[in-house]
């Protein structure tokens, strides 16, 4: 009785999360086989995540602030190859030189330097592009030729996809926007959408960049504001980590968790992490605004329930809707499950599951409808679902019927397996194996294919107890049925990713 009290999720080792990297491998390793992986697949897959819980004997708070680990695993001829390095931003440079964490992260403050004084915070203040953290620890996304690592700070790292190692990095501060989400949107034609927060002729705005595709070299040199709208708190934006695109509408969703700007300005002199700047407010609905992609003005707003989102699945434009799918939660107590000490301490916290239930909902925006039309969100389906992903490069902004996630339900029989949702009518089809915890599913359509799932899944596997281990796993995107696996043994700990992409070598 004792061991079932103090041990309420027996599922989950909660260490995947906590792991970390202490030995890069910059020289790639072979993993071991078993099936057969699709000679078509060519390309590599590369993560983004988590890779350090510490600096020196200075430790972070949050999964968020945790120093950025890329991984490689790179597909040819039926054979996979592994690779991880940390990312070189300005941050992880400062850390290791000081062995200390001496920037400001999400959620952890900078050990006080008893040499930096009130003038000292005073001119950061106007310098803010060399103190505030560039640890790009969530997303890889490609930019025309060039690829990068992402968070939601107005700094971008551009990486080899092949070395994985850090070439340059790019500031937004001075151009365009002073944040941006982790997800931009990469077109059929190539350009690339963001959604930030700037300020214009003074005022703050939600703004849209576009950044038009260049077949070789730099796309940010173009980069422009093609939407915006004001936020529904002049002072206090809305909090948001991806947003929506369909064929006519840029999809901004306003959920009722605001950052104060006003914060964000004193933190500068009173060393306090980003998260101190955050509100949730439960009284308050959440809105949609839809700004035109022609005119780049707000069309129009919605308003739906209280809700808490971190990640859209997809939105579409279907016989006078618009259709907002997402992955929602109650309340903002996600969040505070990513704290290393919640996750620690999450095998006696009752309420911890909950944190993380999240289901998948279907918000019908009618095209036709008066301004500020409240309208209902459906539930999709009664499965967990976090880290969902797409046929992209058929569904991105139109119709669709299947995506893939990780079950979010930690106190499941099998948390974090894989699952596939069919939208149209809620039936789930999963993936699971004991004591694995798999990462953000990735599908790579088959070439020439002409249904939405036809193609492979892949996904990195992490392994209770197992801490040294990796493996690849390589699902049919219709079955879900095992076609190969990878397994990697690893010299050092490898934990737990966030985001990535696969960079194709198919033509």
């Amino acid at each position: 009785m004792e061991a079932s009290q103090s041990h309420l999720y027996p599922n989950i080792d909660i260490s995947v999360w906590t792991r970390s990297c202490v030995q890069e491998i910059k020289t790639p390793i072979e993993g071991k086989v078993t099936g057969i992986i699709p000679l078509w697949l060519r390309g590599s897959l590369l993560r983004n995540g988590p890779g350090s819980t510490s600096v020196g004997p200075t430790k972070f708070n949050h999964l968020f602030d945790c120093s950025a680990l890329l991984h490689r695993f790179a597909i040819q001829d039926g054979r996979v190859t592994y690779q991880c390095q940390f990312l070189r931003s300005n941050t992880w440079k400062k850390n290791r030189v000081a062995n200390r964490i001496v920037v400001n992260e999400f959620a952890t403050s900078a050990v006080p330097d008893p040499c930096h004084t009130i003038f000292d915070r005073m001119s950061s203040f106007f310098n803010i592009g060399e103190t505030m953290t560039d640890n790009a620890v969530v997303s890889v996304y490609p930019f025309g030729d060039q690829v990068y690592a992402l968070s939601e700070v107005p700094f971008m790292l551009r990486i080899d996809s092949e070395t994985l190692e850090t070439l340059e990095r790019k500031s937004l501060i001075d151009s365009v926007v002073v944040n941006h989400t982790s997800h931009p949107h990469v077109m059929r034609n190539g350009d690339v959408y963001n959604v930030g927060v700037s300020t214009r002729k003074g005022r703050i705005r939600h703004v849209v960049v576009k950044f038009p595709f260049v077949e070789k070299g730099d796309m940010f040199e173009g980069a422009q504001i093609v939407g915006s709208m004001a936020p529904r708190w002049s002072l206090n934006p809305a909090y948001m980590h991806s947003f929506g695109i369909t064929e006519n509408y840029f999809v901004i969703v306003e959920q009722p968790l605001s950052i104060s700007l006003g914060k964000f300005v004193c933190n500068q002199f009173t060393n306090n992490p980003i998260v101190s700047c955050l509100n949730w407010n439960p009284e308050y609905d959440t809105h949609i605004t839809l700004i035109n992609r022609k005119t780049g003005k707000e069309e129009k707003r919605y308003i739906t329930e209280t809700l808490f989102f971190v990640h859209i699945i997809n939105c579409f434009e279907e016989e006078g809707y618009l259709n907002v799918d997402l992955c929602a939660y109650k309340d903002a107590k996600i969040i505070d499950g990513m704290y290393l000490e919640a996750l620690e301490n999450m095998q006696s916290n009752p309420n911890y599951a909950d944190w993380f239930r999240s289901r998948a909902k279907r918000i019908q925006l009618p095209l036709l409808s008066p301004n500020l039309t409240r309208v209902a969100a459906r539930q999709i389906s009664d499965v967990g679902c976090e880290m969902p992903r797409i046929n992209y490069s058929l569904c991105n902004g139109k119709a669709y019927r299947y995506f893939y996630a990780i079950s979010s339900d930690v106190d499941s029989e099998r948390p974090g397996s894989l699952i596939k949702v069919d939208t149209w009518n809620g039936q789930v089809t999963s993936w699971a194996e004991d004591h694995s915890f798999c990462s953000e599913p990735v599908f790579v359509p088959a070439p020439d294919a002409e249904d939405e799932d036809a193609g492979v899944l892949l996904s990195a596997i992490l392994w209770n107890h197992e801490d040294t281990r990796v493996t690849l796993i390589v699902l049919d995107g219709q079955t879900m049925v095992e076609l190969a696996r990878v397994d990697f043994h690893t010299p050092s700990p490898v934990p737990k990713d966030l985001h990535g992409w696969f960079i194709s070598e198919n033509v």
